[in-house]
């Protein structure tokens, strides 16, 4: 049974047909209709396509997900009155998110400009296809949703069950504290996608249930993408709901989570990996490495070597406080820098060009969150060891494997590399506090000190006061067990006398005995 064509959200406006047609006219539009066991609604559900609007169709095309009816036959029945109709049916069933996932990528091949997605059982009214359209004539739009809540009352007039209304406004209000959004709605499946945007997300990891809808809207506001809501009818009938609403609001919540600790680097997953890498932060909350390194008692006119130079804050700040710094990183950011900056592999030797910019042996050497990122760790230790002045100081900080909530990540059979974090995706090395300390002292090293720091909660998350109550007491545990609980640890050592040196000094010494017996 059809909606009543005379509910006021059906009544369009003569500027939203106009538009709608525009764009319809303008682009390559495609209507995607998503089917199973729709027999008795999809061919209704294709008819009330605006007959204005469809001969400017560039495609309407059914993806029936191997339904037990014969839902591709009564599709198929209509290609007569639609020249543009194409009925596809899948091998065998990919769930509601694979058959998304299916009608996007076919959108893609086809190069569309734009896909509507269309629900073969009725429930959204294809006579606003022209209002969903019509904000797609701003370039920057990227996905048009309809929404059952933006009408104050709307939905409970289309005869949405009570509980479904406060299960949707609850679970969308989480939603969007979470992800710090202000949509109406983010369980419509009444959707258009501008396709050159879908080309650019990874939803080909989405999931293949219900809360694929979910995902893509987490990714498109994770890629900074304007989403355009309009007011749609609601209409609940004799149509079967496949949904469990128990099941699916979990999985929804679960998605969000994920996607804000796939953000602060606690774990990864492409399909959350929306944006380029940003550039390493420089840290200045007092419980962060940076502040505990520039808060050192720093000798004017120390000679400081700073490894994995980044963006070169740390180094500014040394020489603000007088101190001589030669920066070296594989790559130079732009910008001025009062101190030389090396652009260098430090995979490659780097001791004769770092001693040639200091004029002389480092006093210290700095190597903050870089040793894991070499491919032989070992042997920059050792032209590290060449860099420093007898008895100089290597001060290092790395990200600790041990860390309590790795290992209970571990427990549960979870290890999760990240862009950032202590399994960043290129550390080619990873380390516990022993294990860091042990390389040390094999590569000619004393350790003198290991201090251990908690996530950078303040730095990386909000500096709000629970944010900063909880980066404190981390702080104190790494302090207090660093093994336990240090996310990252610094470790100050002090460079031995290296065996070569050694070896001169007693073939000296022996030589200096024979020519004073000589004599």
């Amino acid at each position: 049974m059809a909606p009543s064509r005379n509910a006021p959200l059906y009544e369009l406006t003569p500027e939203e047909q106009d538009a709608g047609l525009r764009v319809a006219k303008s682009m390559r539009v495609a209507v995607f209709v998503v089917a199973y066991n729709a027999e008795s609604h999809i061919r209704e559900t294709l008819r009330r396509i605006p007959s204005a609007l469809l001969p400017h169709l560039a495609s309407i095309y059914v993806i029936d997900d191997s339904s037990t009816d014969a839902s591709t036959d009564v599709a198929r029945s209509l290609r007569a009155e639609m020249p543009q109709l194409e009925v596809f049916t899948t091998p065998y069933n990919q769930g509601y998110g694979g058959n998304q996932k299916l009608g996007y990528l076919y959108a893609i091949e086809r190069g569309y400009d734009v896909v509507v997605l269309l629900h073969g059982d009725g429930q959204y009214a294809p006579e606003v296809l022209p209002r969903i359209l019509a904000p797609f004539a701003d370039p920057e739009t990227a996905a048009v949703f309809g929404s059952r809540m933006l009408v104050p009352g709307a939905a409970r007039r289309g005869g949405m069950p009570f509980y479904k209304r406060v299960g949707n406004r609850v679970l969308t209000w989480a939603e969007n504290k979470l992800l710090r959004a202000d949509l109406s709605e983010f369980h419509s499946g009444y959707r258009a996608y501008r396709v050159s945007v879908l080309a650019e997300l990874p939803f080909r990891y989405n999931t293949n249930d219900f809360h694929f809808d979910t995902e893509i809207i987490v990714q498109l506001l994770g890629s900074r993408r304007r989403i355009v809501e309009v007011p749609i009818p609601t209409y609940y009938g004799d149509e079967i709901c496949h949904v469990n609403g128990i099941a699916y609001a979990f999985r929804c919540i679960g998605t969000v989570l994920r996607a804000k600790a796939n953000r602060v680097y606690l774990v990864y997953h492409p399909k959350f990996d929306l944006t380029a890498a940003e550039p390493y932060t420089f840290k200045t909350a007092p419980t962060s490495v940076h502040h505990y390194v520039l808060n050192r008692d720093w000798a004017p006119q120390t000679r400081v070597l700073e490894l994995g130079a980044g963006h070169g804050d740390v180094g500014r700040a040394l020489c603000d406080q007088g101190v001589t710094v030669v920066g070296v990183d594989q790559a130079r950011p732009d910008g001025d820098f009062p101190y030389p900056y090396l652009e260098h592999d430090l995979d490659n030797g780097f001791a004769d060009q770092a001693r040639d910019a200091l004029g002389g042996s480092a006093d210290v050497v700095l190597a903050l969150d870089m040793i894991e990122h070499l491919k032989r760790p070992e042997h920059g230790l050792g032209e590290i060891g060449r860099v420093l002045a007898p008895g100089g100081k290597l001060v290092a900080s790395t990200g600790n494997i041990a860390f309590i909530l790795l290992r209970l990540m571990l427990s549960l059979g979870q290890f999760n590399y990240g862009k950032r974090g202590i399994l960043d995706l290129t550390h080619k090395r990873l380390f516990t506090v022993r294990s860091f300390c042990r390389t040390l002292e094999g590569e000619g090293f004393e350790v003198l000190s290991v201090r251990g720091f908690g996530p950078p909660v303040e730095d990386m998350v909000s500096r709000s006061w629970p944010f900063r109550v909880l980066d404190r007491c981390a702080s104190f545990m790494a302090r207090v067990w660093p093994r336990m609980f240090s996310y990252q640890f610094v470790v100050e050592a002090r460079r031995l006398d290296r065996l070569d040196d050694l070896l001169k000094r007693t073939v000296s010494d022996l030589e200096a005995r024979e020519r004073s017996e000589r004599a």
